[in-house]
């Protein structure tokens, strides 16, 4: 099997990986600003992504896998609104533990890195074509 087709394959694992981790961020974002709607009830929990690598016997290569979507266990904020229909009896309600500064600058990260393998896709593919000119 050609090490570009191989190259390809470990690309579009990255780009597969990348998509889903835009995903998640995305989810953390649009939930940013939600809260509970019982009092002294948990907001939404920001998740995150971690990555693996997996060998693929086919290919000879490892490729980057999606190893779990975790929950962020720290602590979620505190606001005091005693007329919220989700304060507790001392009157504060929980905040979501998303932070959008980080959770934009994670997102810039992560269509950086998908756009870096989505041009050794290109890359790839165009030594491939340019072979293909040179063996006809």
């Amino acid at each position: 099997m050609s090490d570009l087709y191989k190259s390809m394959q470990v690309s579009a694992s990255g780009l597969r990986a990348q998509g889903t981790r835009l995903r998640v961020i995305s989810e953390n974002i649009a939930n940013a600003d939600s809260v509970s709607q019982e009092p002294g009830g948990a907001p939404y929990r920001r998740k995150m992504v971690t990555f693996g690598h997996e060998l693929s016997r086919e290919l000879g290569v490892e490729k980057v896998v999606i190893k779990d979507v975790i929950s962020d266990k720290s602590n979620f904020r505190r606001e005091y609104l005693p007329g919220h229909p989700a304060a507790d009896e001392d009157g504060y309600i929980l905040r979501p533990n998303v932070n959008s500064l980080i959770e934009m600058t994670d997102m810039r990260e992560a269509q950086r890195s998908y756009e870096a393998n989505l041009q050794a896709i290109q890359a790839s593919k165009s030594m491939l074509q340019q072979t293909l000119e040179i063996l006809r």
